[in-house]
């Protein structure tokens, strides 16, 4: 088959093992980020599978018209910049594997060193030291203080019992069923959502991107915070209310961010509102960007092609297609 692979930055997907599973196709590898229409049309036009690396390019119905060749799109996790249903419409299969019981460590390790980094001031200090200063400031010990984790899915558990190691005070605020499973799992959960914004010193989210969670934390939640509170995203950006965040730090309330995610990536301009203030620490979505995460992903993404070419696709979210796929 002819493969085409978007978005792969660092040129790494070639020098993972598990590349070995595509011996004997053609495969095209892109490194740099395109989204324009018309150019990736042209790029992709005798592209019969597509590999796509999570969110980084939306493909919508205007593409996948001008691609008459195209029978697979390859995947892993959700799915929100795909038009599934211009896929089932035009016969091509969707698979992606949902990986259930299986977290991001890589996304819940990242979570962390945002927490330490944001708390106790760490690229500040070292902007300091570098500039030719010392000491910028005084940082805040995690220590008996409370997390909290809005969503307790995989990656969620994965961090509460990080500030469980720590020593914090973990609560956690989710849907009913979810708030359950926290409770057997011996984590505290807050009496409402009011007191869980106002109640926490750090709060980190972790939610899919779906319709019921879309900007679920409003600046209202946001208000609720401690002027000595940390906001973490290492989720998706739509998860907060557009603009709420920005206006928030700048009223002080929560006094610290860390972020991860954004509303259009990459985010390339400097002046972006979150890059300019001092009480923000931004990483370029990096989560999941481990080789060690790269390798899990891409085992199921390949495994995917070659179960398609094999005559039996796997892990196939539209079903109605298999009946006139291409």
């Amino acid at each position: 088959m002819k493969i085409s692979i978007l978005d792969d930055y660092h040129d790494t997907v070639r020098t993972l093992p598990c590349f070995e599973k595509l011996k004997g196709h053609d495969v095209t590898i892109w490194n740099d980020h395109v989204q324009d229409t018309d150019a990736l049309a042209e790029r992709l036009r005798d592209t019969e599978a597509l590999v796509l690396i999570r969110e980084r390019t939306k493909i919508r119905e205007p593409l996948l018209e001008r691609l008459p060749k195209l029978k697979l799109i390859s995947q892993r996790s959700v799915y929100p910049h795909i038009d599934v249903a211009a896929c089932t419409r035009l016969g091509i299969i969707l698979s992606s594997s949902q990986h259930p019981g299986a977290p991001s460590h890589a996304t819940a390790e990242m979570t962390w060193a945002l927490v330490l980094a944001a708390m106790r001031q760490i690229p500040q200090q070292m902007a300091s030291l570098k500039s030719g200063q010392w000491q910028m400031g005084v940082g805040t010990s995690l220590r008996g203080k409370t997390l909290g984790i809005y969503g307790y899915g995989r990656i969620g558990g994965v961090v509460a019992g990080y500030g469980r190691a720590f020593g914090m005070n973990v609560q956690v605020w989710a849907r009913p069923a979810t708030l359950a499973k926290a409770k057997a799992d011996g984590y505290a959960t807050a009496a409402s959502k009011e007191a869980f914004f106002a109640d926490c010193d750090v709060i980190s989210l972790h939610m899919r991107l779906v319709d019921a969670t879309r900007h679920i934390v409003t600046a209202a939640d946001l208000a609720q915070m401690k002027p000595t509170a940390l906001l973490v995203n290492t989720s998706r950006a739509p998860l907060i209310e557009p603009g709420a965040l920005v206006e928030a730090l700048r009223t002080g309330r929560p006094g610290m961010a860390a972020v991860d995610v954004y509303e259009d990536e990459p985010v390339v301009d400097k002046t972006h509102p979150l890059l300019t203030m001092p009480n923000v620490i931004c990483t370029p979505h990096i989560g999941y960007v481990t080789r060690e995460e790269y390798e899990t992903q891409f085992i199921d993404i390949f495994d995917q092609i070659t179960a398609y070419a094999a005559g039996t696709p796997i892990n196939v979210i539209n079903t109605d297609v298999l009946s006139h796929a291409r």
